[in-house]
């Protein structure tokens, strides 16, 4: 027969042993932030000399320092939420957890997993850099990414995990 007990104590997701991100991969989302927004810069300024200047001649100075401002703070944004990211395996799931203003953490039984990636982006390779995508059954939302650990130790991870599933 069917039982359904009662459950009294649940296990306190703060005494997870959390592993840090690299470092380096701090310069990655640096490197990664300087192209995106040097390229971004650079449309607006030519935007701004060649239509811009036309049409508001007075509100350029205004323009410049407010996305100098929005600049500077999504640049903090990544530094503060590059230490955020955490990451913790345990013998039958893996955990992440992330977020400046939501704090998210998500935990993913082996049991749900259906494939696992290493992938390395050009800028990660330099660095020796890899990221684990798990990725789970039905809703996507329950997928995991952990970016900027070292390469082996994503193929550990992916090796590790692979053994529990098929075990």
């Amino acid at each position: 027969m069917f039982e359904n007990q009662q459950i009294d104590q649940l296990p306190n997701v703060d005494e997870l042993l959390f592993k840090n991100i690299r470092k380096a991969y701090l310069k990655v989302v640096l490197i990664h932030y300087l192209l995106f927004s040097g390229v971004l810069l650079t449309g607006f300024f030519l935007l701004v000399q060649y239509k811009l200047q036309e049409i508001f001649p007075t509100y350029i100075d205004g323009i410049y320092i407010g996305l100098l401002l929005l600049f500077l703070l999504i640049l903090t944004f990544l530094i503060v939420g590059f230490y955020r990211r955490k990451f913790a395996i345990r013998e039958r799931d893996i955990s992440y957890k992330s977020g400046i203003l939501i704090k998210k953490i998500t935990t993913v039984p082996f049991s749900r997993i259906q494939h696992i990636e290493v992938d390395e982006s050009p800028v990660s390779r330099i660095f020796s850099l890899a990221s684990i995508s798990v990725y789970t059954a039905g809703d996507s939302s329950d997928d995991l990414e952990i970016k900027g650990i070292l390469k082996t130790e994503a193929l550990q991870i992916k090796e590790f995990i692979n053994q529990k599933i098929n075990g």
